[in-house]
């Protein structure tokens, strides 16, 4: 399984980027699919997912209504649309898979079991 993240970059504040992750050697349909997220000294956190079905999104609060997943399982790959985005906001964002058997919650990164490289999301005030 491989995931490649990308549409990171310097964004001023109140920018709008769209993250994607591409996902490649699992049948995608069928994992559940999630955005986490390191600050510089801080630990990795959760900020969005989506099942595999695409009937349930999950959001960190600090991201609902700014933040939408979504995914296109014809093309392998979920989006993170970010908007009105804040510098707090910063930090590399990983995207991440789980598996058809895992019943474990969304909001926790033990429940994924395939994650991608980052990518860095900088907001500038």
């Amino acid at each position: 399984v491989q995931l490649q993240a990308s549409g990171g970059g310097l964004v001023q504040a109140g920018g709008s980027p769209r993250l994607s992750c591409a996902a490649s050697g699992l049948t995608f349909s069928t994992y559940g699919m999630g955005w986490f997220r390191q600050a510089p000294g801080q630990e990795r956190e959760f900020v969005a997912a989506i099942s595999r079905s695409d009937s349930s999104t999950y959001y960190l609060d600090s991201v609902k209504g700014r933040f939408t997943i979504s995914r296109d399982n014809a093309k392998n790959t979920v989006y993170l649309q970010m908007n009105s985005l804040k510098p707090e906001d910063t930090a590399v964002y990983y995207c991440a898979a789980r598996g058809p058997g895992n019943r474990g919650s969304y909001y926790y990164s033990d429940s994924f079991g395939y994650w991608g490289q980052g990518t860095q999301v900088t907001v500038s005030s």
